[in-house]
């Protein structure tokens, strides 16, 4: 193996391939046929960072393992054969097939190059005849280093480890080669900064910025699934600012540059680009620090990124020189849903996040704690099962340096969980339902299936968020008295 290694990374690095399922064995295979084989990918970059992804302790078997080979996809096929338990070929049109072997899901790709057309979504590829080639065409220096298997040879063309050291994206050819072979790759350089807490090189900063618009001839989804890793990463605030300095923002998430609005010397308020980073990191935070503890959180941190993009279009300058944003959560919970399903996001993860942006206002209503149970109740209700993510993006939303006003702030919203607490004890609010359901207000009132039902059965409900449980009897009553007194006015 090359000296280039510490002791320590090449004892990781051997413990690594000898614990990797079936991996000696398939490089065999390989090399007993006559073929070249490598690992590639994160693996070798975690390997030689000796850490996960997440920055804790040694890198450990993943579950998807990268492979590339001289090797063309029809011999890869063969070569798998009675050694894999499963195997698959979606991704053969771009010279990859799958197979999973115990646990472990391998991906091996023949040696290639790859680029975009001008207005292509997708790459035309041409295999490659080497290894160094191969790793010439990859995003990042630090994604550019290779073990040959079954020899365990370190491959470093292009000083990958030195990158690693000292935490820079550099490209492994020239920035502009490599954008124009795979322009997601400058939403790579966004998730690695997220993820790793790495800096970039001027020079790719230079081309990102000049070649940003390029990212609009890639699917949503592959920009969708970079973004979801940025998000989901250590330092998402850091990968945000590269997208909107870069201008890739405009083009995958434009309501965020929209967000530094400009502030005269009449009209003051937040920052709210700013603002919103902050409410991020805040999220994050509370993440483990509030109960119950969720762990990163998706739908929490993309909600907090999102929460205030309506108001740009609800900015209003007021004769007092103060600027108000009225409704600017209705306005914004539907632009999240606009953006979300431009990305082709799920349609859980797009109702899940629009409603935390339509709703992370509704607790300024709280004031003092003047509602009434009536009012508590309908909150739990109306967030349903986002109560908890709403908690916690609520409290991060308090980014006042006023240190009165947020103790102020805190303390109301204690007082509302714990009423949401003590309600919860008493009336199962998370599960609220009138005492009647729809066979028994047909029966009572008899009448068949339809429209009729629905306008019973919500004005029970509605009394029963009013008045809390009232039991069958009186909820009986309600709705005879109810119901006489709709069929006078008909």
């Amino acid at each position: 193996m090359s000296p280039i290694l510490r002791p320590a990374q090449q004892q990781a690095l051997e413990a690594w391939l000898d614990a990797a399922p079936g991996l000696s064995e398939l490089a065999g295979r390989f090399t007993a046929a006559g073929w070249e084989l490598a690992l590639v990918g994160g693996a070798v970059r975690d390997l030689v960072t000796e850490r996960n992804p997440d920055g804790s302790g040694p890198a450990p078997i993943p579950v998807d393992i990268d492979l590339t080979t001289n090797a063309h996809p029809n011999v890869v096929q063969q070569l798998l054969a009675g050694w894999a338990n499963a195997v698959w070929d979606v991704g053969i049109a771009f010279g990859t097939v799958g197979a999973t072997y115990g646990d472990v899901q391998y991906e091996i790709t023949t040696y290639r190059t790859e680029s975009y057309f001008e207005d292509s979504r997708k790459p035309e590829v041409a295999y490659g005849t080497s290894l160094e080639d191969d790793l010439l065409r990859r995003d990042f220096r630090v994604n550019a280093m290779a073990v040959r298997l079954p020899s365990r040879e370190f491959v470093d063309p292009f000083d990958g480890v030195a990158d690693l050291a000292e935490g820079v994206l550099r490209t492994p050819g020239s920035p502009a080669d490599s954008f124009g072979d795979d322009p997601l790759r400058m939403m790579r350089a966004a998730r690695f900064i997220s993820q790793l807490s790495f800096s970039v090189a001027p020079d790719v900063v230079e081309s990102a910025t000049r070649m940003s618009d390029r990212i609009a001839i890639v699917s949503a989804e592959r920009v969708r699934e970079e973004l979801v890793r940025l998000v989901m990463g250590r330092s998402p605030r850091e990968g945000v600012a590269f997208m909107v300095q870069t201008g890739l923002a405009e083009h995958v998430l434009p309501e965020l540059p929209k967000l530094a609005l400009e502030i005269d010397e009449h009209h003051h308020h937040k920052d709210v680009y700013e603002h919103t980073l902050t409410v991020l990191e805040q999220a994050m935070v509370l993440e483990d620090a509030h109960q119950p503890v969720s762990g990163p959180d998706f739908v929490l941190r993309f909600a907090a990124l999102m929460h205030d993009v309506g108001k740009p279009r609800t900015r209003k300058f007021e004769a007092d020189g103060g600027v108000s944003f009225h409704h600017h959560e209705v306005v914004g919970a539907k632009i999240t849903r606009k953006r979300m399903q431009a990305l082709r996001f799920s349609n859980d993860d797009i109702d899940a996040v629009s409603r935390l942006v339509e709703l992370h206002l509704r607790f300024h209503g709280y004031g003092s704690g003047e509602w009434t149970d009536s009012a508590v109740r309908r909150y739990v209700r109306d967030a349903g099962d986002l109560l908890d993510r709403l908690h916690k993006l609520t409290r991060a939303d308090c980014t006042t340096r006023n240190r009165r006003k947020a103790e102020r702030l805190q303390r109301t919203y204690d007082d509302l969980e714990q009423r949401i607490e003590r309600l919860s004890a008493e009336e199962e609010l998370a599960s609220i339902r009138p005492e009647l359901d729809g066979a028994q207000i047909m029966a009572l009132l008899d009448i068949p299936a339809g429209p009729m039902v629905g306008e019973a059965y919500r004005f029970l409900l509605d009394l029963r968020l009013d008045r809390g449980p009232l039991g069958q009897d009186l909820a009986t009553e309600a709705l005879r008295a109810w119901w006489a007194a709709r069929s006078r006015e008909l």
